[in-house]
């Protein structure tokens, strides 16, 4: 079974930067979709962005389009979310999930929480000054 892990988490200022990684063993990432996710504190967990598993769409939540970035980097199996000029409002555990499969199209047109079968346990993020 496809067992994910994120690292990368931290606590950083407002306007600072981390960056996220979700890896696995014994898989080809690149064969399965994967998105972003984030629960805050006493909030449901909400999707960020997505990227299919052709590396070729991405699709980004207007929270943080523009300040995050979606990338796989396929010769380490792992894909990145770079996160920029982060709020406070972006403290929360970060998710990262894959489909079951490589499903083709856009990653926007299956970006729904209930679509990701495989999770990993989440990295914390505390965005403070």
């Amino acid at each position: 079974q496809l067992q994910l892990v994120e690292s990368g988490g931290g606590l950083v200022q407002p306007g600072g930067s981390l960056r996220l990684s979700c890896a696995t063993t014994g898989y080809n990432l690149n064969y399965f979709p994967i998105g972003w996710f984030r629960q805050a504190p006493g909030k449901e967990r909400e999707g960020i962005l997505c990227i299919d598993y052709r590396n070729q769409s991405t699709f980004y939540a207007d929270s943080v389009k523009g300040r995050f970035t979606v990338s796989r980097d396929n010769a380490k199996n792992q894909v990145f979310l770079q996160m920029n000029n982060l709020r406070s409002e972006g403290t929360a555990v970060y998710y990262c999930a894959a489909l079951g499969s490589p499903v083709p199209g856009a990653c926007m047109e299956y970006f729904d929480i209930g679509r990701y079968h495989y999770w990993g346990q989440g990295t914390q993020v505390t965005v403070a000054s």
